[in-house]
């Protein structure tokens, strides 16, 4: 992890874009497919498929090659074709179908994997595995911090990492006592989560409008349901497509790190002043500046200098 000073507070950066696959995802991807290989029968011919909006099935295919297996992503058709070129280039076999990740994952599940017996459907986000692979950065974090830990912070589309993040807060021993609390962050009109905490159930949206398409699934799973209501302290936030990508501008400036607008969501909250409302209510500059909040830099590969140009030029005004 590195610090960032940001909002007075002490923010550190646990820093998932340097992951194999540049994402997060290898962690929970990765350790799915360790598995399933592991459980194969002796000499079959395993077959991952994984259906994405990007960054999980970049985690399948570098994987897959890591294991010299065979892979086959599923993608909307909204998917940029900066990102489909990466998979292709690892080796993957990509389709495009659908409008959003559930149409995609329908078309997986029932026209691809149903016909192959040696196909190995990897979940981007909704298995127990997938789970305690993001849960091992906890460990980390708990092992880096001997200090308190005030909150993590994370992006939120299938839910994956939160429930992983959520997971490993409860197996860890914290200092003082202090649980850490989870924010968990998305953008509007990827939003999900949020709205269902606003709801007060569970809920699908209609469809997906915010330009963070590694956000874009219409409904979390149920364990991140679960973990929305039931942990302690939790907070659901949303940021607009501006704020989430002039913070991946500001970030390019500030870490010399390029990350895609999933990831600028969690780190606008250190940009616009959202650590400071939800954790340091109340608190003095110098009882705010002993806070340490841990940001997850969750990556994403759908970036590029280009790309960061075009939302300086759209965004740089309406931030």
């Amino acid at each position: 992890m590195c610090p960032l000073r940001s909002s007075l507070s002490n923010v550190y950066l646990k820093l998932e874009n340097l992951q194999p696959s540049g994402s997060f995802k290898s962690r929970g991807v990765g350790n799915m497919m360790l598995h399933a290989a592991a459980a194969a029968k002796p000499g079959a011919d395993v077959h991952f498929y994984c259906s994405s909006g990007g960054n999980a099935g970049l985690a399948c295919a570098t994987s897959a090659t890591s294991l010299n297996r065979r892979a086959t992503i599923v993608v909307p058709t909204t998917t940029s074709p900066f990102m489909i070129s990466k998979l292709r280039l690892l080796g993957a076999e990509v389709h495009q179908v659908g409008q959003n990740w559930l149409q995609a994952d329908r078309h997986l599940r029932e026209s691809l994997i149903a016909h192959d017996p040696n196909g190995v459907y990897v979940p981007p986000f909704d298995h127990p595995h997938v789970w305690a692979g993001a849960s091992t950065m906890v460990d980390e974090i708990a092992s880096q911090l001997p200090d308190p830990v005030s909150a993590i912070v994370c992006s939120v589309g299938g839910g994956g990492l939160l429930n992983g993040l959520a997971d490993g807060i409860t197996q860890n021993t914290w200092a003082c006592d202090q649980v850490p609390r989870l924010m968990a962050v998305e953008t509007v009109g990827a939003d999900s989560l949020h709205a269902s905490v606003v709801a007060g159930k569970h809920v699908t949206l209609p469809g997906i409008t915010s330009m963070a398409g590694s956000l874009g699934a219409p409904r979390v799973s149920d364990r991140t349901w679960e973990v929305a209501r039931n942990t302690p302290g939790f907070r659901s936030v949303t940021v607009s497509d501006a704020e989430a990508a002039m913070a991946c501008v500001q970030f390019v400036d500030d870490a010399r790190m390029a990350v895609e607008m999933a990831c600028g969501a969690t780190l606008a909250t250190a940009y616009n002043g959202m650590l400071r409302k939800h954790f340091g209510v109340g608190m003095s500059d110098e009882e705010w500046a002993r806070q340490n909040v841990v940001l997850i830099v969750c990556g994403g590969s759908n970036v590029s200098m280009k790309i960061l140009d075009e939302y300086r030029a759209k965004f740089g005004d309406a931030s």
